[in-house]
């Protein structure tokens, strides 16, 4: 897979993540009547591979990570639209050993006097360097809650003459906690847009769930961002070719966590042939009662929809605008859906507790 971006974009088309000729094809017909004098910019896409973003600062003689970020979307969501974690939850040590160096080796290198920030992707342990970045990042108020440490505040006295040693942050803060920052997107505020995750970054805003368990985390970050994420009923599941193998087990698991499974006709049999039962419903244009009557009737409680061809557009539309409209949980990756049951199997096991950010930073500074 490739993804395609004009270089200049005037209305209609612009970045898109393509896995085969006729969709490339399609693409480039459409690029060359939007903007014919400006090239078309193709690169290689990482397919399932993990987002991280670091920041750090850096006094152009010594380079200290404020904090490394895993993203819960793979790699081709906007990392202004992807739900990320701190610390990293699925990275090798060997992986982060490399991050660490190559962070280090790039502040140095490019004589950084302040804040930093890279994205990096792991494929299969190599890790890429996507973008290096020798500013401010919308993620430091994000990091700065999460770890305690005022980045802004030391990125500035650096950049004013101070050395990093002089301030007094010279190691990687640690926690013991997780911090999930979610992004708040506005498709409640435009009916009819398409609701789905891509290159192009749609949040307008973000929000931060915080426990010492993971799933809880990410539990909180959803209800903050608007998402109240049902603990019972029906989860409709409907996810392209490629997203089916991986489907498998999340849909196991919310089987065993006492959900009602629906799937549309490809989706249903595929399951039901790796053991996993699930109703078919009906498309919108296949009959009735179809997937949006159970929306409208409170059968389904939560839609795993993952993008799928231009056949499926128009299904795809009807069942993610009802969603929008009846505040229905919607999740457009596996990656998020994965999370999800995460943080319900916690919360079957766990209660939701508060504590003040506060609390958490003080244990941050006793190393607790």
């Amino acid at each position: 897979p490739v993804m395609v971006r004009p270089s200049f974009v005037l209305g209609g088309r612009s970045m898109e993540v393509v896995f085969d000729d006729e969709t490339l094809k399609r693409y480039m017909v459409e690029a060359v009547k939007i903007s014919p004098e400006h090239p078309i910019l193709i690169d290689k896409f990482l397919e399932n591979a993990v987002e991280v973003d670091v920041d750090a600062v850096c006094d152009a003689e010594r380079v200290v990570i404020a904090a490394i970020m895993e993203h819960i979307e793979q790699a081709g969501i906007h990392s202004g639209d992807s739900a990320c974690v701190i610390p990293t939850r699925t990275l090798s040590p060997e992986v982060l050993a490399t991050i660490r160096r190559h962070t280090a080796a790039l502040g140095k290198a490019l004589g950084v006097r302040g804040l930093m920030n890279i994205q990096y992707a792991v494929k299969d342990s190599t890790v890429y360097v996507l973008e290096v970045n020798p500013r401010a990042s919308r993620t430091v108020p994000y990091v700065c809650k999460a770890t305690g440490a005022q980045v802004a505040q030391i990125a500035t006295k650096v950049m004013a003459g101070m050395t990093l040693k002089e301030i007094g942050f010279t190691e990687e803060v640690k926690i013991n906690h997780y911090a999930v920052k979610e992004a708040v997107l506005p498709f409640h505020k435009f009916p009819g847009a398409r609701v789905a995750l891509g290159p192009e970054m749609r949040s307008t805003g973000e929000v931060m769930g915080i426990d010492m368990n993971y799933g809880l985390a990410f539990l909180k970050s959803q209800s903050a961002a608007g998402a109240r994420i049902p603990l019972e009923g029906g989860v409709f599941i409907s996810v392209n070719e490629n997203d089916k193998p991986r489907v498998i087990d999340i849909a196991q698991r919310f089987q065993k966590a006492g959900y009602r499974l629906f799937a549309t006709r490809g989706t249903h049999l595929f399951l039901q042939e790796n053991g996993v039962a699930t109703e078919r419903v009906f498309k919108v244009n296949e009959g009735r009662p179809h997937v949006v009557d159970l929306m409208i009737d409170k059968t389904i409680n939560l839609i795993i929809n993952t993008p799928g061809g231009q056949g499926s557009h128009a299904d795809e539309k009807a069942i993610r605008s009802n969603a929008v409209v009846r505040e229905i949980p919607l999740v457009t990756t596996l990656a998020a859906a994965n999370a999800i049951i995460d943080g319900i199997e916690a919360r079957m096991e766990h209660s939701i507790t508060i504590k003040a950010l506060q609390d958490y930073h003080l244990e941050i500074a006793q190393g607790k």
